[in-house]
């Protein structure tokens, strides 16, 4: 017996789940798989093609590979597509669509390409039959794709025929649903096939129309997702294998088991609860799953034992509301933390700030796309270690304005009136917007003050943090001068009173200086260099861009081109950015917070930087560092900027930046490729640089150098060292 024919085919997923897509495709039997770009390559027989169309839960299509063709012109590409035999891919007497995607040097209109296409496969036919397939775009008995990446273009059998997430049991959807596959996809994402097997119970407290308690029960009871489908692209094909697809259906059928868990969904409009029973009966369930009608805030495990929640809460984007998405993510938050400890979570936030409003710390965040909408998918399992600290405090300064005609607040407001006269000039000349303005230059009035001017013209805002006073110094007497000071700034800088914020800063307790202090997810949107990047003025004691690293970002930039980067202690990564724009060759970015190097990843996206060059790594840098040396990992350029000290609970070790530098910089060098450099820097004001460093590696101070204008006041708090192996 002749082995079956292998062909060449291509799977599509929702952006962000090509890897699901390629471990599905290797559990039907695909070989040679393969994520690229735009999907994932495999071979097989069309057996494992047809196992895809029905089993995959995340594929959006599978194609059919024809032909490859080098089409530079638009009669090129009509040329290659007639000289190709249609007749064993189209009968020419059923219906046919044509699609086209990509961008071709030529070819600048999908709709003309498609055009093309169809012209060029009905005039092969003619001539070879003498007559040709009528077009029906919708279900047609074979759709042909066409896929243009520059003057290369791959041609295609579309074997699903219309998009996978097309189950069939879905005839209408409650408000902004999510795609089946989609919903498939984050559950897969969030562990539901493995935690499945153990949980008690899976609810949707936000179900609308039920897509995600639907998928979650077809994964618990191994239902194929496309069992109930009646259409697929191969059914008109001229080489469908009808023998091999009833093989398909009927492994698919004996596999399928009752769920033993509980599967609920909870939401408040009555009517949408109709639609989700209705669904679920098409998708063969009903009675697997219950559908309650109540509020979120109602929600409560149906009995004892751990479960899985997931849900799409109302992102404010399709509700045209923000701000009840926001509270909803609060009472949400709230629920889970007061009636599911214990439970594991799936949430998918509409927005990368959206899941701060939880009060909870995701495991792991994923960069999950919704159509057009960058979302994320925070995985959270519920217990007290989960929870932040949520502390609700003013967001803007209180400012007393009748003090501002006392002697103290006269006087301050002379002093920074004079330094925004020094430093105006020179922020234009440079096109410096956002600058420290005060630092502490009287030391009676002990603040630092930094203004912020919002991108393309918007609001400017004062941020200015208050030292804590020496105990020596009688609190009555700090807390006059504070108000004297707050109410001297609107007269002294012309910016109101609701646009100053003020932080109270204490001597942090190691491990905390980056510790999250409210949940107001307020983000501005502020310009350095030509560069975008968020910042937040109530919700740490930083505001996730240090300004003091202004020119040392733009000297990383400048250096990082056709390089590889690495930013460790990388923050709100601020510093890849610049190297992203400087026209890095990858990007490597390394933090222990998930807060921040979602952040990162916000900040790369708002300046048009994404993908798989682009790696975002959850960890501790010590250790971390530690596995980069034994993999042999290399670099180009490494951007080392610590904190002073961290015993944070989620490090393996305690961190003393002056202790243990030198280990630091030991192992960056063991990661530096040759003629690469290191760039370390730190804040420590009694800081001093381990002399066998510069013994071992050629080291040049910078910190002259890359010390802004508007820092010239206080250098100690600003060193940075270039080091190069010698």
């Amino acid at each position: 017996m002749n082995a079956p024919r292998s062909y060449r085919f291509v799977a599509s997923s929702p952006r962000g789940f090509g890897d699901i897509l390629a471990r599905e495709l290797v559990a039907v039997g695909a070989a040679d798989v393969r994520e690229r770009a735009l999907g994932v390559e495999f071979s097989g027989p069309l057996e494992v093609a047809y196992r895809a169309c029905r089993e995959s839960r995340v594929a959006a299509r599978v194609f059919l590979v024809v032909a490859d063709l080098d089409a530079p012109t638009d009669a090129r590409f009509y040329e290659a597509l007639r000289a190709i035999d249609w007749r064993p891919h189209v009968d020419p007497a059923r219906t046919l669509a044509c699609d086209f995607t990509g961008r071709h040097p030529e070819l600048t209109h999908t709709r003309f390409g498609a055009l093309r296409l169809k012209d060029a496969i009905c005039d092969q036919l003619r001539d070879a039959t003498g007559t040709r397939p009528d077009i029906a775009p919708e279900r047609p008995a074979v759709r042909v794709h066409a896929h243009a990446n520059g003057p290369k273009v791959t041609v295609s059998i579309d074997l699903s025929g219309e998009g996978l997430h097309r189950r069939g049991y879905r005839a209408q959807a409650g408000e902004a649903p999510l795609r089946e596959n989609l919903a498939a996809g984050i559950l897969l994402r969030g562990g539901w096939a493995e935690k499945s097997r153990h949980a008690a119970e899976f609810l949707d407290p936000l179900c609308g129309s039920g897509t995600l308690a639907i998928e979650a029960a077809m994964i618990a009871a191994d239902v194929a997702p496309n069992a109930r489908r009646h259409y697929f692209g191969f059914f008109g094909w001229p080489g469908h294998d009808r023998a091999a697809w009833d093989r398909v259906k009927q492994d698919a059928l004996a596999r399928e088991r009752k769920p033993s868990l509980v599967v609920r969904g909870l939401d408040r409009d009555g009517a949408v609860l109709d639609t989700a029973r209705e669904n679920a009966a098409r998708a063969g369930l009903d009675g697997a799953i219950t559908f309650s009608r109540g509020d979120l805030s109602a929600a409560r495990p149906a009995g004892a034992g751990a479960g899985f929640l997931a849900t799409n809460p109302p992102y404010g984007v399709r509700l045209e509301d923000k701000t009840a998405a926001h509270e909803l993510m609060k009472v949400l938050g709230a629920t889970l933390r007061e009636h599911f400890a214990g439970w594991d979570a799936a949430i998918l936030a509409g927005s990368p700030d959206m899941g701060l409003e939880l009060g909870l710390r995701a495991e792991r965040v994923h960069t999950v796309w919704n159509g057009a909408l960058e979302c994320r998918l925070l995985r959270i399992h519920v217990s007290p270690e989960s929870e932040k600290q949520l502390i609700h405090r003013d967001r803007t300064a209180r400012i007393d304005t009748s003090l501002a005609e006392t002697p103290g607040a006269k006087m301050f407001g002379n002093r920074i009136a004079k330094n925004l006269k020094q430093l105006e000039k020179w922020a234009d000349r440079e096109q410096v917007s956002c600058y420290r303005l005060y630092d502490a230059d009287m030391p009676e009035y002990s603040f630092a003050i930094d203004r912020y001017a919002e991108a393309d013209g918007g609001r400017v805002w004062l941020y200015v943090q208050e030292y804590q006073a020496p105990k020596t110094i009688n609190p009555d007497a700090a807390q006059r001068r504070r108000a004297e000071a707050l109410a001297a700034l609107p007269g002294a800088t012309g910016i109101a009173p609701d646009s100053i914020h003020l932080r109270q800063r204490r001597k942090t307790t190691r491990g905390d200086q980056y510790e999250k202090l409210g949940e107001s997810a307020d983000f501005k949107l502020v310009e350095e260099n030509g560069l975008r990047f968020w910042v937040n003025f109530t919700d740490y004691l930083d505001t996730g861009l240090f300004l003091d690293h202004r020119i040392t970002r733009a000297r990383l930039g400048a250096a990082a081109a056709r390089k590889r980067f690495l930013n460790l202690f990388a923050y709100t990564g601020s510093a890849t950015v610049y190297a992203a724009a400087g026209r890095a060759r990858a990007t490597t970015t390394v933090d222990m917070s998930a807060t921040y190097l979602d952040w990162a990843q916000r900040n790369l996206a708002v300046n048009g930087f994404s993908g798989s060059n682009h790696e975002f790594i959850r960890a501790d840098c010590i250790s971390w560092l530690k596995t980069a040396v034994a993999e042999r990992l290399s670099y180009e350029l490494i951007f080392l900027d610590p904190p002073t000290f961290s015993n944070s609970k989620r490090m393996d070790d305690v961190l003393d930046v002056q202790r243990d530098h030198a280990a630091l910089i030991d192992r960056c060098m063991a990661l530096l490729a040759p003629g690469g450099m290191l760039v370390f820097s730190n804040n420590a004001q009694k800081f001093k640089l381990d002399p066998d460093v510069a013994e071992r590696y050629a080291v040049t101070d910078i910190s002259r150098a890359t010390l802004p204008k508007d820092f010239e006041r206080n250098p100690r708090i600003h060193q940075c060292w270039e080091i190069t192996l010698r």
